[in-house]
């Protein structure tokens, strides 16, 4: 999901880092910077989405509306998060690698839970109460995608890992004891997507970049887009955001494990025919792919102080010409939050290096003390 830190590059030696001609999906060879700007690229359109997705929240009730939101809930965050098991394939549980991790993700989310219960204090509840262990709205991805990088080398040596991750997701949804303040049961409920990610190959990606596919995603969409249409009177939107056991909203347990199997391959679906559109050289978008951790951050403020401050009250934004508006506006500010000159200047703040809290090791040719 979204940090500008996932990415991790082959080390010398290693079979990634000998096979330059599998290296990125569609292309002869990796870029001359060593990325591949095709997931860069699916990185910002996918932003683009969740932050159009918490636009639409506040919009007065509308079938249509909650039909496109229901539809690009289902396979958004997915996406993201199976990007990011891809980029996390040669992630090893080494003190720097670990380290990496604490320091973009872990310290981000300790800044941003302090920042947010601030701000929820401030223009909306002056008792709201400070909690690490009960992530502010978006916050949760952050200590996810932490435990989900640490689990890696875990679906690396299990047999079957999709389907064993499947299974667990699908026990999480009849586990009450999961739905609490951590964000366990998403944890749980999304993992197969990083697991999925982590069993990619770069053939894979090159695969719905077919011109069939492309072809085929239109009416895909479309007939997604009326199932989603004929749902939204009939089931709960809490299914599509993955935190409830089937317990916790009142059906009955086989709901939850059939929910899981049918959200996965709806996800899967619809999550390859969003990237069969995305570019997959060097765009506009390309640098913006890269920040995306500031975007996703940082949106949940204008988002919410709008909400708070009474804009959606407007009987403006009860037309389709106000939905319009607020799904542009959405697009547009998560775009400029993930502008270079926003990274430069928050850099300190969510892409903290912290050496002076970093234990120093003895270099191996330092003679060891007894």
């Amino acid at each position: 999901m979204p940090s500008p830190r996932t990415s991790e590059q082959p080390r010398p030696g290693t079979a990634a880092a000998t096979a330059p001609a599998t290296a990125a999906p569609e292309a002869g060879k990796r870029p001359a910077d060593g990325r591949d700007h095709f997931f860069d690229n699916a990185k910002y359109l996918a932003i683009v989405l969740v932050a159009i997705g918490h636009a639409w929240e506040p919009l007065p009730e509308g079938r249509l509306v909650e039909a496109a939101y229901t539809l690009i809930y289902v396979f958004h965050m997915p996406v993201f998060i199976l990007i990011a098991g891809y980029l996390s394939r040669n992630f090893e549980l080494r003190p720097d690698r670990v380290w990496k991790l604490v320091t973009s993700l872990l310290v981000p989310y300790v800044i941003f839970e302090v920042l947010y219960t601030v701000f929820q204090r401030v223009m909306r509840d002056p008792d709201y109460s400070l909690s690490l262990l009960s992530p502010y709205w978006l916050l949760w991805f952050l200590p996810a995608l932490f435990f989900w990088r640490l689990s890696t080398p875990v679906w690396q040596a299990v047999r079957f890992p999709v389907l064993v991750s499947l299974a667990i997701a699908a026990v999480a949804t009849v586990s009450p004891a999961a739905d609490g303040s951590l964000p366990v049961q998403r944890i749980l409920q999304f993992l197969p997507f990083y697991v999925l990610g982590l069993r990619l190959g770069p053939q894979h990606f090159a695969f719905v970049r077919r011109t069939w596919v492309r072809v085929v995603s239109v009416p895909v969409f479309a007939l997604g887009l009326l199932v989603a249409y004929w749902l939204v009177p009939r089931t709960a939107t809490s299914w599509f955001f993955r935190k409830n056991s089937a317990q916790e909203m009142d059906t009955p347990e086989w709901t939850g494990p059939t929910a899981t199997l049918l959200l996965f391959v709806a996800a899967i679906v619809l999550g390859a025919c969003f990237l069969a559109w995305v570019p997959k050289g060097r765009t506009w978008m390309t640098a913006l792919g890269t920040c995306t951790l500031y975007g996703y951050l940082l949106h949940g403020f204008v988002i919410r102080g709008l909400r708070y401050d009474g804009f959606y009250d407007r009987p403006f934004f009860n037309t389709t010409l106000g939905t319009v508006a607020v799904t542009a506006g959405a697009a547009l500010i998560v775009t400029l939050l993930c502008t270079p000159p926003v990274r430069r200047l928050l850099r300190p703040v969510l892409e903290p290096r912290m050496e002076w809290a970093r234990q120093r090791t003895a270099s191996p040719s330092s003679p060891s003390r007894s």
